[in-house]
Parts: C-alpha cells; sequence; structure tokens
C-alpha cells in the first residue's frame, strides 16, 4: 500500500468519533409536525382529486434512517394510470391555449409556494429519503430554480419565418405542445427530478402524469399540493405511485401519451425505448453513469481534493453523476490518496437532521448489498480498501465513507456504477491513456478533470465521451445549462433554454396565393 501507513491509522481510529445515531423521537417527532402541514398529503392526484387506489390497497413509505413508517400511500395500477392520462388529456386543450403570459404566471406562484415551504420540503426530503438536511435544502432551491427558470421560458417559445422559394408564396414554423407527458422519477432527488421535467411541460402548453418512485412518493405529494394552491388546473399535474411495472405500461400503451420523460437505470430506460416504439412516442431519457474525475499532476491538490470529495460523496454517492472512477496521474497518486482519504474521515455520518452530518443512510437493503459485493469482487482482484469498506456501525443501511486504491478497470467498481460511498482510485501515466480509461465505458453523462493547464482542459473535455464535463469544479448542475448523456447515458436533455424543446413539436406552415389583390 502506497499511502502514508501514519496517516491510515489515524484516519481509521478517528472515524468512530465522527458517528450521529439516528435519534427516532426526534424524527417522528418531525414527522408528526409534517402531517399536520398544508403541504403533506398522502394519497394520488388525479384531475384535481386526492383519491386512494380503487381495490384499497396502500403502500408504506419507510424512514431509511430508523426504519419507522412515516405514512401509507395509495398502490396504484394500470386503472388508476389510465384515469390519470385521461384527466390531463382533458385539461391539454384548455391549458395548452392559455396564452405563454398565464401559464407564466402559475409557475411563477407555483416557484413562490415552493420556496415559502422550503423548511418543510426540505424536511420531508430528509425523512423519506434520508440525505442531510443541508443537502435536503440546497435541493429544494435547486428544484425550484426549474419551475421560475421555465417559468420565463415559457414566453421565450419563438418560431421562425422562412424565406420562400415562390414569390407567391409565405412560409413560417410554429412550435407547439407535444401534448401529455410520461414523467417517471427516480428516489435520489425526489423534487429536483420532478421540477426539472414538470416545468419545461406545464411551461409550453402540455398536461403531465407524473409516477415518483414508490420509495419518495411524498415530496412529489406535496410538491402537487403546492401546484394545486398555485391554481394550476385541475387534471393538468396527476400524480399516480405504486405498482410500477403497471403504471409504465398503461404510459407506454397510451396513444393519448405522446412522450415519455425517465430519469433512472440504463436497463429501465431501455425497457422503455422499446415499450414506446408501439405508439412511436417521444422519449428523453436520463440513464445511468460511469462518471470519472480525472486528476492531473499539475492540479492544485486541495482544489482536486474538494472537487472530487463533493463529486463522489454527495448524497451518500446515490447521485447518476457521482464521480464513480477517481482516475489519477502517477505523479501525485499518493498525495492526492492520502489527502482525499483525510477529508473522507472527516465525513461526519448520521441522521441527517443532526447538525454537521453529511452523509445519510443508503436508500435501502439492496443498495447496500450492491455495494457490498462491489467491494469483495474488488478485493478479490487485489484492490486495497485504505478507509471504510464495511457497514456503518450505525446499522440500518449506514455504509462508512470508503475509499478503494490499486482499482483496476476489470473491477466491478470501475466498470459498473456503484451507487453508494465508495471512491475508486485508479492510476493512469499519460493524458492519452487518461482519456482512454475515461472512455472505455458505454455510459457518458458526467466526466470532471482537475489541471493547471488550460490547452488540456480543451484537449480533454473535447475528448471526454460525455455529456458534461467538470474543469476543476465538482458540483455543476444548473438550471441554465443543459443536462444529459451521450451513448448509453440516454437521450435528450433537460433544463435551459434546450429543455423545452423536448416537450414542442415543429409545425411547419406553407401560405399559397399569397399575391392575390
Amino acid at each position: 500500500m502506497r499511502v502514508a501507513r501514519l496517516a491510515l491509522w489515524k484516519i481509521v481510529s478517528s472515524h468512530l468519533s465522527r458517528m450521529h445515531r439516528p435519534s427516532a423521537s426526534r424524527q417522528m417527532s418531525i414527522a408528526a409536525g409534517l402531517k399536520n402541514s398544508s403541504i403533506f398529503r398522502s394519497q394520488g392526484l388525479i384531475g384535481g382529486k386526492w383519491i386512494d387506489a380503487h381495490d384499497g390497497k396502500t403502500l408504506q413509505v419507510n424512514n431509511p434512517s430508523t426504519g419507522d413508517l412515516i405514512a401509507d400511500v395509495p398502490f396504484m395500477g394500470r386503472r388508476e394510470t389510465n384515469d390519470a392520462i385521461s384527466s390531463a388529456y382533458d385539461a391539454l386543450n384548455s391549458w395548452s391555449k392559455l396564452t405563454a403570459a398565464e401559464r407564466s404566471k402559475y409557475l411563477r406562484k407555483w416557484y413562490d409556494l415552493i420556496m415559502s415551504h422550503k423548511e418543510e420540503l426540505g424536511q420531508l426530503i430528509t425523512l423519506e429519503q434520508g440525505k442531510p438536511l443541508k443537502e435536503a435544502l440546497g435541493e429544494v432551491s435547486y428544484g425550484a430554480s426549474f419551475i421560475e427558470f421555465f417559468a420565463e421560458e415559457a414566453k421565450r417559445v419563438y418560431g421562425d419565418i422562412i424565406p420562400a422559394t415562390l414569390a407567391d408564396r409565405r412560409l413560417f414554423v410554429l412550435k407547439q405542445p407535444i401534448g401529455v407527458v410520461g414523467a417517471i422519477t427516480p428516489w435520489n432527488f425526489p423534487l429536483a427530478m420532478i421540477t426539472r421535467k414538470v416545468g419545461p411541460a406545464l411551461a409550453c402548453g402540455c398536461a403531465v402524469v407524473v409516477k415518483p418512485s414508490e420509495l419518495t412518493p411524498l415530496t412529489a405529494l406535496a410538491a402537487a399540493e403546492l401546484a394545486l394552491q398555485a391554481g394550476i388546473p385541475p387534471g393538468v399535474l396527476n400524480v399516480v405511485m405504486g405498482n410500477a411495472p403497471d403504471i409504465g405500461d398503461a404510459l407506454l400503451a397510451s396513444p393519448q401519451v405522446r412522450k415519455i420523460t425517465f430519469t433512472g437505470s440504463t436497463a429501465v430506460g431501455k425497457k422503455l425505448m422499446a415499450g414506446a416504439a408501439g405508439t412511436v412516442k417521444r422519449l428523453s431519457l436520463e440513464l445511468g453513469g460511469n462518471a470519472p474525475c480525472i486528476v492531473f499532476d499539475d492540479a492544485d491538490l486541495d482544489v482536486a481534493v474538494k472537487g472530487a470529495l463533493v463529486a463522489k460523496f454527495r448524497n451518500s454517492g446515490q447521485t447518476c453523476v457521482c464521480a464513480n472512477r477517481v482516475i489519477v496521474q502517477d505523479g501525485i497518486y499518493e498525495k492526492f490518496a492520502e489527502a482525499f482519504s483525510k477529508a473522507v474521515q472527516n465525513m461526519q455520518v448520521g441522521d441527517g437532521f443532526t447538525e454537521g452530518v453529511v452523509q445519510g443512510p443508503l436508500i435501502n437493503e439492496a443498495v447496500v448489498q450492491k455495494v457490498e459485493s462491489f467491494i469483495q469482487d474488488a478485493i478479490s482482484k487485489g484492490a486495497k480498501v485504505i478507509l471504510g469498506g464495511k457497514r456503518h456501525s450505525l446499522g440500518m443501511t449506514f455504509y462508512e465513507p470508503t475509499v478503494v486504491t490499486d482499482v483496476r478497470s476489470e473491477m466491478l467498481l470501475a466498470r459498473e456504477e456503484v451507487f453508494g460511498p465508495v471512491a475508486p482510485l485508479l492510476r493512469f501515466k499519460t493524458e492519452e491513456e487518461a482519456i482512454q480509461i475515461a472512455n472505455d465505458t458505454n455510459a457518458g453523462l458526467a466526466a470532471y478533470i482537475f489541471t493547471s493547464n488550460v490547452q488540456r482542459t480543451w484537449r480533454v473535455s473535447e475528448a471526454l465521451e460525455y455529456g458534461l464535463v467538470g474543469v476543476n469544479e465538482g458540483i455543476i448542475s444548473t438550471e441554465v445549462a443543459p443536462f444529459g448523456g451521450v451513448k448509453q447515458s440516454g437521450l435528450g436533455r433537460e433544463g435551459s433554454k434546450y429543455g423545452i424543446d423536448e416537450y414542442l413539436e415543429l409545425k411547419y406552415v406553407c401560405l399559397g396565393d399569397m399575391n392575390r389583390k
């Protein structure tokens, strides 16, 4: 092991002092307060009405920190989804005919309500998803920013006038809403992944059926309640949850649904692509990643450590843009590994409501088992765990922040998305080798590079086969820039002026006989 032994024993011995045990009583008190708030809902939303499943079946939503039951929500399926589609289709005509300025006002009101309930929404995210409250509050602001941005962008959906090829003709292009949208969202950002889709859809006149993750539906329902309070008409936004395959099949089968937008795994994205063929739907897919984080010899060590830390461990490593492979040049490898490990050992793990905690639990047991299998695979092939590498003493689904050295490209840690708090460190010698290692994957969502060489930033950014590249920065997502991947990381872009085009159809109109007097 090349990392200094002295540094390692300090890391291990001090790690136990940074634990914060979940306080079940405190979280139960917070949950009780949220249930009495004006935004808390635990039923589906169809046509502006809060309803249960037709057969009365329910689904438990649990707190990943404690395992406690937060609420029961309806376990909906095909029938409820078809009702939601019909509701959206009925609302589409009147909503799409409002002026852009009118739709903009509704969205702006929704944004204002989200921000005025920022604390409650943040608490709800932490309660059902587990991320630290500071991160959850950041997600509320980030999620709300898409509603604000697209409230403004609604008024900038411009068409075109085309110079005619014949004197008696006039040619122009219209942009019109695509229609009813099915939005399927994940559990890792239970608010932002909804607003990033619903914001542009509503802005240009579409109606939406949202299917949030069964693990984190309460944030989605709270956001929908605030949409109703903002005056967004019944049926324009609907929420169903429960039987994911049945809900997905209903959205795919319906000819009234003209677009599917999905954030989640590549495997499910491929199934949606196949299913959408039957009715030839438009698709936006934001799928899995395998983000490289390349640290060159000439990088500022402090900047690289700070950037890699946040790129890897934000949301306990459970984001599609997390640094999945930290690829470090030979000349700085030891120094980086030691400094990075020291930074990781200072991370406080525990209940997301505790001050100072920066890593909460993983979302469920299946994710923990996946992380464990990846670690075992790496160890069996010669990798060395220099920090963490096991379940946290806090129990439940807490996992120790982990650093693994001597990782090679054939290991699962380097081939697949770990989606947990594990940082694999790989070596490289030349810039060309770094690019080859980084691009040797089917994924192509986000990549990060750390260097002080301006010319290198351009060369490497252009050579990386990824939709997003961060240079000397570990958090790069923003509502004003396009978010999306290449290769098997997806189709289309979300956010920015480009994001609204995903929900618009182009229509060419030719006016003839225009010379008649």
